[in-house]
């Protein structure tokens, strides 16, 4: 797998309304955000789930929105505001090699980005270490960046990192998995 990771500005060719249609946020998260928790969103890009996530928690949760670009949380943050859900919404500016987080959650989420990634299992210890237990983690990747046999070798440095695999979703376009820290 080639790594690399997405210029903040191409991100508008799928980080768009019409995406809504294949990812629809409510319907693929919804099971899994309760309102009141604190959630991630891993390479949140331009906010397309982090939003849809501060709709999820409601008025007493969180989302923290991490992504190593700060265009990407700049345009986040506007569409926060505009959206009326910036109050839930805390930035973080990670490192490629370094999450820098302190804080626990609930649920993460790593939409489209975990091939990005160079060195996954160190990186996927990192969100364990920010994982209460009982927490899950989505990790969803795309099909046209992504074969099974990469994809196996993403679930594998999860594995690696203490997570426990709990279900393969069927998500649109991607491969995914679910996995529970015990």
């Amino acid at each position: 797998m080639k790594n690399h990771t997405c210029p903040w500005w191409l991100a508008y060719t799928f980080d768009h309304r019409l995406r809504r249609l294949i990812h629809n946020p409510e319907r693929l998260l919804g099971g899994q955000i309760r309102p009141g928790m604190t959630v991630l969103d891993l390479g949140c890009g331009m906010g397309f789930f982090s939003i849809a996530m501060a709709g999820l928690v409601g008025p007493e949760g969180r989302v923290i929105s991490v992504d190593v670009q700060p265009d990407m949380l700049r345009v986040l943050l506007s569409r926060a505001k505009r959206a009326g859900l910036a109050d839930r919404i805390q930035p973080h500016l990670g490192r490629p090699d370094q999450l820098g987080l302190t804080a626990k959650a609930d649920f993460a989420l790593a939409f489209w980005m975990a091939h990005e990634i160079n060195d996954r299992t160190a990186f996927f210890d990192q969100v364990r270490g920010c994982l209460r237990d009982g927490s899950r983690l989505l990790v969803v990747e795309p099909v046209i960046h992504v074969t099974s046999r990469d994809f196996r070798i993403v679930m594998d440095s999860i594995i690696a990192a203490g997570f426990v695999p709990s279900d393969q979703p069927r998500i649109r376009l991607s491969r995914a998995g679910l996995f529970e820290v015990i």
